[in-house]
């Protein structure tokens, strides 16, 4: 920034990228593919010297793109939630545009209400990672011509471009790794499907086939708060997996950290019950003896959700809507290692003495 610490002008970046107002103003925009690669270069080396910020409420109250994204949240404290929100963010700042995000927290009322206000405020696009009570909001916006995508979910009634995992093959992998590793019998943990459609699709694909690989299976719907529900539904998965290899198999990552938790209360050892997750979190790696995942590339998620709204808004793609899935990785780490089970991969070797 200058050091008068005033903030820099638009005029002042065209000055110094030796390009004309108009230009700058084409970048920020929403049009810098009217630029050639070189002048956006250089537009974007500009202001970064000069600590150049454009003001999106300013161009929305002159009547042009406002250069603003909204996005609704239905829990902002879900790991992956703010992980895709980092994606979705570190995007349109590259293609210079502003993100809002609201937070619905599950609540029906503030999920209506932030919807009002992410459009009082002109937003050019909508990235919805919610659980959709109001249907026909959403569907009424996308029906006015605005931009919509969903994040990880399905909402009956809307036709809109989809962004996520693929559930089915997130469900395969996983099951195909435990199978490898020696387990023959599998609990699936998740919270109440209803609300999500992830969940569901996850539930649906464990359900269908698991027995195709020889696996006995239980399922265990519970909310993450009921700690008694699940405190009871594993003490019964445990107690009825005596004579066979077991494992649990959890639908996300709050999942994942509120079966940690309990196996941990009862001292039960990693690895002779096996703990898988779908979703890779930081502290996966540092719970003794580290904790198998399905990482989800949370920022290429992300970057597909804006170029989705910036190719329906440029009208560069189909009127059907597209429906965009990613394949997570596989981190294998020695909760899934059985004593005594030689895994094709030194996973195993590397993490048991």
């Amino acid at each position: 920034m200058p050091a008068s610490s005033r903030p820099a002008t638009i005029l002042e970046v065209a000055r110094d990228a030796g390009v004309s107002k108009t230009s700058v103003s084409r970048y920020y925009s929403g049009e810098r593919e009217r630029l050639s690669a070189s002048m956006q270069q250089r537009i974007a080396q500009a202001a970064e010297r000069l600590g150049y910020q454009p003001n999106p409420m300013a161009r929305g109250l002159k009547g042009g793109p406002s250069g603003l994204v909204g996005m609704l949240v239905a829990d902002i404290r879900n790991p992956f939630s703010v992980a895709v929100m980092h994606g979705v963010e570190q995007a349109c700042r590259r293609q210079g545009l502003s993100l809002m995000v609201c937070n619905t927290d599950n609540d029906p009322t503030l999920e209506r209400q932030n919807l009002a206000l992410l459009t009082s405020y002109r937003i050019e696009g909508l990235i919805v990672n919610a659980a959709g009570r109001h249907g026909e909001a959403l569907a009424e916006l996308a029906g006015g011509g605005l931009p919509l995508v969903l994040l990880d979910r399905s909402l009956e009634g809307i036709d809109a471009d989809e962004v996520g995992l693929d559930n089915d093959q997130a469900i395969d992998i996983a099951l195909d790794h435990l199978t490898e590793r020696g387990y023959r019998r599998v609990l699936f943990v998740t919270e109440p499907p209803a609300r999500a459609s992830s969940r569901q699709a996850r539930l649906a694909r464990f359900e269908s086939n698991r027995a195709a690989r020889g696996l006995e299976g239980d399922i265990l719907q519970a909310e993450l708060d009921d700690t008694t529900r699940l405190d009871h539904g594993l003490s019964d998965f445990l107690a009825a997996s005596t004579r066979q290899p077991a494992a649990i198999l959890c639908g996300n990552g709050q999942v994942t950290l509120a079966v940690t938790r309990a196996l941990q209360a009862r001292q039960v050892p990693l690895g002779e019950i096996g703990l898988m997750g779908i979703d890779e979190l930081d502290w996966c790696q540092l719970v003794t003896p580290g904790i198998t995942t399905l990482a989800q590339p949370t920022d290429a998620i992300g970057q597909a959700a804006v170029d989705r709204l910036r190719a329906r808004q440029a009208g560069r793609t189909t009127p059907e809507p597209r429906h965009e899935r990613f394949i997570p990785t596989l981190i294998p780490r020695a909760s899934t290692c059985r004593p005594g089970n030689k895994a094709p991969d030194a996973t195993c070797d590397e993490t048991r003495p």
